[in-house]
């Protein structure tokens, strides 16, 4: 067959990208190869035949049998299949060659090599016995999305891809256990909600792992201010070029701080939803492998014990998250994540109140980036014990429900006690000492060692006539030096109000007559879940903390916070500008008053003057009962109109303290009224 199109290829020989330049028509319609042309249109087909029945044929569902059908035909072996059928979903995203080198890339390094994790539990199921099948739904990066417009679709996703993980699992009507692999900051959460809902079957988690630190340089949250610190002189050109390109130092796993990602993991280790010392494991190294294969293996035991997600998750596991999560310093991310995975488990949703009384009640232990003092990566905390070696100290100070059920199919008390005693535990530990000379216990410690150091308890919840609804600071990781010595943080400043992300960023890059001076108050509207999505502000947060005057600028958002922000940032503040909430009534030059007491974890955000005038608390609440909405107040208008829906929905549903969650009950019965 001859090419007909003028200066079409001729040949194989030359260039494709040449050839494509030169004709572009040509090359996309035809690649001028004659061999492609010989197509059969039959194939001998897989040899063997199904072990079927006759009781197969007459009673079970014609789907059952053609599922075996295609498994043949996929090149499983026919007498193989009527075993156990294990679904392996992830979050994998790009294509990697087979020496690890990217075919096409994916997101982020956190779901660029879970495809290893599934691979190695595949292989496992199969030596078991059992047949193994893998399906797909691939995340979003927060970090790739910080100031952008994809950022609108950063929390949003996490429901909708709940949701398709729920579908696959039913997709495949004759699994006996599920497990699931994920890292990142949504969708890790999402497929803990999968996993939760799924309360019929067995089901494992299987955490991603983090990436290392570069030998030099920066860590990946610090090398995300490069541009505001560029802006002010404190970096040159070359050293954030440098930085920016060695910070994530090895190819998979999340980030190397306490973020959402890191935090994330902890909690499904804490739920019981996977391995005891699972989380926060090296990306791609053997230790990673060895735990997917392990996980597999609980799988499989608790298909044939005949325990199901239902045996495992309870109240108890949910309370022990939230230990967890004040002991690590973790990320608030979480107090839209964790409700949500309990509310799939059909378990009471924590409220802030729970939240409030854990954290007063349970110490920081974990000295881990960005928290301090010393900021460890969470490499380091993994080695030093991670959440085993944690729950060590939390048991002894009688602060965990250790009968709750874990995926061993045994109690927490039962997993603790091996590790005491596990040479595990001693072989990594002496490695973290002898190898980067750091001691352990100087990285995970004691309520006594952790007080001398200075960490503080995690998360404090201000209210206040700005946020009568409630709001939330990472409290343990305002920064020490504007701290007073009875532990408060007190300031009063004026209001610098803006409506976008891009607008504050610049003006925190200006450095003439708009820029944010030390002092100011940045108040941060229409930015909550019917602004944006309630968007992640990391961009700003960072700026803050790396700029030399940030820690005297407060933020006050109902946006939310990457996990590894820090500072006097107040977020969540409820209800939203949108929603009607008085912060959607502040203007510029209102004077306004933070107090956060990082030893009672009380706090509270008010307006207490207008006009450079101080006024007080009670007059502040009057001029905000008697001032209407600003008449700016909107939509970002590049939402999109699937966020616009999940925030009607969620909103519905019990709004962001209730986890964001889609609650059908509630929702039908507000359609049919």
């Amino acid at each position: 067959m001859q090419n007909n199109l003028p200066g079409g290829p001729k040949s194989n020989g030359g260039s494709p990208h040449n050839s494509l330049v030169a004709n572009p028509l040509a090359s996309i319609l035809d690649s001028g190869d004659l061999a492609i042309f010989d197509v059969p249109s039959r194939a001998p087909g897989p040899p063997g035949s199904l072990p079927i029945t006759p009781e197969m044929l007459l009673l079970r569902p014609s789907g059952d049998l053609f599922g075996w059908t295609q498994d043949a035909g996929m090149g499983w072996e026919p007498s193989a299949l009527g075993r156990p059928e294990f679904l392996i979903l992830s979050t994998h995203g790009g294509i990697r060659a087979a020496d690890g080198t990217p075919v096409a890339l994916g997101y982020h390094t956190g779901h660029w090599e879970v495809g290893l994790l599934m691979d190695a539990a595949a292989r496992e199921l199969k030596s078991l016995g059992a047949v193994p099948f893998a399906g797909y739904c691939t995340d979003p990066c927060d970090g790739r999305t910080q100031g952008t417009t994809g950022m609108f679709d950063s929390l949003p996703y996490r429901n909708d891809a709940a949701s398709v993980f729920r579908r696959l699992i039913r997709s495949l009507p004759t699994r006996s256990g599920v497990l699931g692999v994920a890292t990142c900051d949504k969708g890790l959460p999402a497929m803990m909600m999968a996993l939760a809902a799924t309360r019929e079957l067995p089901a494992v988690l299987i955490p991603g792992g983090v990436t290392l630190l570069a030998e030099e340089g920066e860590d990946a949250g610090k090398v995300q201010s490069a541009g505001p610190r560029f802006a002010h002189g404190q970096i040159t050109l070359e050293d954030a070029a440098r930085d920016l390109c060695r910070a994530c130092a090895t190819p998979g796993g999340g980030c190397q701080f306490l973020g959402t990602a890191a935090t994330s993991q902890v909690v499904g280790e804490a739920l019981g939803m996977s391995l005891p010392h699972s989380a926060l494991a090296p990306s791609g190294h053997p230790i990673w492998l060895d735990m997917a294969r392990r996980s597999a293996r609980a799988a499989f035991a608790l298909q044939a014990r005949g325990l199901a997600m239902r045996d495992l998750l309870s109240e108890a596991s949910v309370r022990n998250a939230l230990v967890l999560h004040a002991a690590f310093g973790g990320s608030t991310n979480l107090i839209l994540h964790l409700p949500a995975i309990a509310f799939s488990a059909g378990l009471s949703r924590p409220t802030v109140d729970d939240w409030a009384h854990v954290n007063r009640q349970t110490p920081r232990l974990v000295d881990a980036l960005p928290n301090g003092p010393r900021s460890h990566p969470t490499i380091q905390v993994f080695l030093a014990g991670g959440v085993p070696e944690v729950m060590l100290h939390l048991r002894r100070a009688g602060l965990l429900e250790t009968r709750a059920r874990t995926v061993t199919g045994e109690t927490l008390d039962t997993a603790l006690d091996w590790w005491q005693q596990s040479e595990r535990r001693a072989a990594l530990r002496r490695i973290l000492r002898e190898r980067d000379g750091i001691d352990p216990d100087d990285v995970i410690m004691d309520a006594d060692g952790a007080r001398r150091r200075g960490l503080t308890s995690t998360v404090t919840f201000p209210k206040g006539n700005l946020a009568p609804g409630g709001s939330v600071i990472k409290s343990t990781a305002i920064d020490p030096g504007v701290v007073d010595a009875t532990g408060v943080f007190r300031m009063t400043g004026p209001a610098r109000v803006f409506r976008s992300e891009k607008a504050a960023i610049a003006a925190i890059n200006s450095q003439g007559e708009d820029r944010i001076r030390p002092g100011d108050v940045l108040v941060l509207m229409c930015r909550g879940p019917l602004g944006s999505g309630m968007e992640e502000i990391y961009q700003i947060t960072a700026a803050l903390r790396y700029l030399e005057h940030g820690k005297h600028v407060a933020v006050i958002t109902d946006a939310r916070f990457s996990g590894v922000s820090t500072g006097a940032c107040i977020g969540h503040v409820t209800p939203e500008a949108l929603a009607g909430g008085p912060i959607g009534k502040v203007r510029d030059g209102d004077l306004i008053e933070v107090v956060v007491d990082r030893n009672t974890l009380e706090g509270s955000v008010n307006l207490v003057g207008e006009d450079s005038r101080l006024l007080g608390i009670e007059q502040g609440t009057q001029i905000l009962a008697e001032r209407p909405l600003r008449e700016d107040l909107a939509p970002d208008p590049a939402l999109p109109p699937e966020t616009r829906l999940w925030a009607a929905l969620q909103n519905a549903s019990g709004g962001t303290w209730a986890g964001c969650v889609f609650d059908v009950d509630a929702l039908v019965e507000r359609l049919t009224r």
